[in-house]
């Protein structure tokens, strides 16, 4: 009964697909997303790892041989900054963000919906008011040249590039979970 419920309610949304269509393209999207956000996964693991290689690197470069750093500093906070934005998805899709179990805890499982659905739609709304403004950021960085005021002046567009990225897939992930919710399905850890 709850099937054919929400299958009217997709008929409706949907003008140019079968309800059938639309829900098997929400099920795609939903797929697409979680393997991106997996991916994204990867990656910040790979920069967690190239930031540690890096810093045992600096170590021996500056107290072994005595030599000069120049790039390793930015190399590693830049890099530890991607892991960061770039694994926000990932996070997302395993619930791993901080929240109050408690409340969950306690809340009936229609409320628990209802909370799901404002935490996703607030966490939505901030993503792709941060995407727009990282995205304005970047390319300001971008057309005007700047750099890092360091000795290795690195383009800002640069290190810049991994927190738009990670704002736009946040924003994919948060959407993600709202269709989940929207078909009443559990938001996976």
């Amino acid at each position: 009964m709850h099937g054919d419920t929400h299958l009217a309610v997709m008929a409706q949304v949907s003008v140019f697909l079968s309800a059938e269509e639309a829900c098997i393209m929400i099920n795609k999207y939903i797929a697409c997303v979680e393997r991106l956000s997996r991916l994204c996964g990867v990656l910040a693991v790979a920069c967690l790892i190239f930031a540690m290689v890096v810093v045992c690197q600096m170590i021996l470069t500056r107290y072994v041989f005595r030599g000069a750093t120049i790039w390793q500093t930015e190399a590693v906070v830049f890099s530890a900054t991607a892991a960061i934005f770039i694994g926000a998805p990932y996070v997302l899709l395993r619930k791993g963000h901080v929240g109050v179990d408690v409340v969950m805890h306690y809340a009936s499982s229609r409320n628990q919906r209802r909370l799901e659905l404002i935490g996703s739609l607030l966490g939505l709304l901030f993503c792709v008011i941060m995407a727009i403004a990282t995205g304005l950021h970047w390319y300001e960085a971008y057309d005007r040249g700047w750099t890092t005021p360091s000795v290795a002046a690195v383009p800002l567009w640069w290190p810049l590039s991994p927190m738009l990225i990670g704002f736009v897939l946040l924003s994919l992930q948060y959407l993600a979970n709202l269709l989940r919710i929207y078909k009443q399905d559990e938001v996976r850890p």
